[in-house]
């Protein structure tokens, strides 16, 4: 299912710190950083934090800039962003000043903190969600995405809400601004816990960008480890973007679609990239860029394909289609944009080709626009 642009936002000490271990939050960005994250929240559709935020910082998650407000509503949005919080067991402050500053607030809990939080925060307007027997990041996002309409989400913490969203792939973009402290506690919350991330320790994210703000750094990552079976990830939606994009290299043909090609290992790494008519005239994207990869290579097994549109089924100038080629190159998951129309091969199920030799087959329909028009999509 659609959903928002997640971004992590968080500021930590030289040793990895969120916070120390004092009565007072500690405050590890300076005045130029404080301003860049509100141009971040004022540039959102809502913010998120989890309820141990709440309870420890006691944030008001405002837009503090008045220029930044008005032209929030000069351009047809609320004042402030929507705030969001999660809460498995539905106990919070109804003091607390995230309820009583900025505009609209929805809470998602669990079926039991449902009630809970309903109870405590009556009469606040408070738009309680109920997200499953355990708190599910899937209907959460899937809720902003299509009954709140929120397209951009920034998530402010704390660390296990950052945690959690990284791990199960959820998170398109890291900022990090690195300060320059070091707090040197046992005992104080770190940024991401223990436990398997995506692409496991081998797995690196692209730096898109670094930046001196004030005296901290400015550091924003995007995730490239695949996602893992028939569930998208952040990384999933980066790479089909990419291929989206090769497909605007492709010579044009009135008798063969443009498409484009990206195969990456487990751990995010580029294996290779083609697009159609690449080498030859009748080369088919897939083709083009498994050719380039070592046939002996131990990475293909776990490997992602990204195809801009539905590997061919069949073909009449190859012995073997492209979902043929994938499946004997050992790939068992495809990432695709749409399915190939009948204009030139009546009846193709390429996607059924590979799902009945056991592979995991991956639709993002939103992408579909930009696979029938290349160049049309920009990466985020």
């Amino acid at each position: 299912m659609p959903r928002p642009y997640v971004l992590l936002s968080a500021a930590v000490s030289l040793d990895g710190f969120l916070d120390d271990t004092g009565p007072d939050r500690l405050l590890l960005s300076g005045p130029a950083d404080f301003d860049r994250v509100d141009e971040v929240r004022a540039a959102s559709d809502a913010i998120l934090v989890g309820a141990g935020t709440i309870r420890a910082d006691n944030p008001r998650l405002l837009v503090n800039s008045a220029e930044r407000r008005a032209a929030r509503v000069a351009a047809g949005r609320p004042e402030y962003p929507l705030k969001v919080t999660v809460s498995g067991s539905g106990d919070l402050d109804p003091d607390a000043r995230f309820w009583h500053t900025g505009g609209e607030k929805v809470l998602y809990t669990t079926d039991k903190g449902a009630a809970r939080a309903a109870e405590a925060l009556d009469g606040l307007g408070v738009d309680v969600v109920p997200a499953g027997p355990d708190l599910d990041w899937h209907v959460v996002l899937e809720h902003l995405y299509d009954v709140r309409g929120v397209r951009r989400l920034m998530v402010e913490g704390g660390g296990r809400v950052h945690t959690q969203l990284l791990r199960l792939g959820l998170a398109d973009e890291l900022q990090l601004a690195l300060a320059p402290l070091l707090v040197g506690q046992p005992g104080a919350p770190r940024l991401f816990g223990p436990g398997p991330y995506p692409g496991g320790p081998a797995g690196r994210l692209r730096l898109a960008e670094t930046r001196p703000v004030g005296d901290v750094v400015l550091m924003r990552y995007v995730p490239t480890a695949p996602g893992t079976g028939p569930y998208a990830s952040a990384a999933d939606r980066y790479w089909l973007a990419l291929a989206c994009e090769l497909a605007g290299l492709c010579p044009p043909s009135r008798t063969a679609f443009s498409v484009g090609a990206v195969v990456v290992a487990a751990d995010g790494t580029e294996l290779a990239r083609g697009h159609s008519r690449e080498g030859d005239p009748v080369e088919h994207a897939e083709e083009a860029a498994l050719a380039k990869i070592d046939p002996a290579d131990p990475r293909l097994a776990s490997a992602t394909v990204y195809s801009s549109l539905e590997p061919c089924a069949r073909r009449a100038s190859r012995p073997a289609p492209c979902a043929r080629l994938i499946l004997d190159a050992g790939v068992r998951r495809v990432v695709t944009a749409w399915r190939e129309p009948d204009t030139f091969v009546p009846g193709a199920d390429g996607n059924g080709i590979l799902t009945a030799a056991g592979a995991d087959v991956v639709v993002l329909p939103e992408y579909a626009a930009a696979a029938k028009a290349p160049n049309g999509h920009l990466l985020p």
